[in-house]
């Protein structure tokens, strides 16, 4: 069984929930993990104002992956930064690009999950998750989602994201939070749970 982990990040808030949503995955016996990032649509020099060069090599070791990747996949965990709401464009243009998977029918039946990230904690996870769903089932994948037996999406006692649509994180309006063990928790149980599903559905 091949899962993929295919994420967006530009200062590692996703790369990290990415990481915690693979080892999750990886724990249900049989399961292989392919960890991918999206290709980069802003120049070095861009990155370089932004500040987000240094960050960005603690994941270049990642491979780049190739749309045409997905379709050997039995599960797909995608990742993205939340941009007004939805997710970045960095992750809409490779989306925009499995124009043949979609005609080839090759992702229908798979499995599809989604994890993003916000700076605050009203920033617009949730319709970031849901949005992107839409492309999932467009897709013909069968979405899935994180349900309340991870419990840590209930807490009170701290800040936190994590809903029933997907894992997420709060990165703070300056970048400077990085994912809590809260929400690293909600990935691996998202992780977790995509492999259990797809184990089953392909049993």
């Amino acid at each position: 069984m091949k899962i993929y982990v295919v994420f967006y990040s530009l200062y590692g808030h996703t790369y990290r929930m990415a990481e915690a949503v693979a080892e999750g995955a990886r724990s249900v016996k049989g399961t292989t993990v392919m960890l991918r990032r999206v290709p980069e649509t802003l120049s070095h020099e861009v990155l370089q104002k932004m500040g987000a060069v240094e960050a960005q090599k603690t994941f270049s070791h990642v491979p780049i992956c190739h749309i045409e990747e997905l379709g050997q996949a039995d599960a797909i965990i995608f990742g993205t930064p939340t941009r007004f709401g939805n997710m970045c464009g960095q992750m809409r243009q490779f989306l925009d690009a499995a124009g043949k998977l979609w005609l080839s029918g090759k992702l229908i039946g798979k499995v599809g999950s989604v994890f993003c990230s916000s700076n605050t904690q009203h920033g617009g996870q949730e319709s970031t998750l849901l949005t992107f769903m839409i492309s999932l089932l467009h897709l013909g994948m069968i979405v899935v989602g994180l349900p309340y037996s991870f419990t840590g999406q209930m807490v009170v006692d701290e800040v936190s994201g994590c809903s029933p649509y997907g894992a997420s994180t709060i990165a703070g309006g300056a970048g400077e939070r990085m994912p809590s063990e809260n929400e690293l928790a909600g990935a691996r149980f998202q992780g977790r749970h995509v492999a259990m599903i797809t184990e089953k559905l392909f049993r």
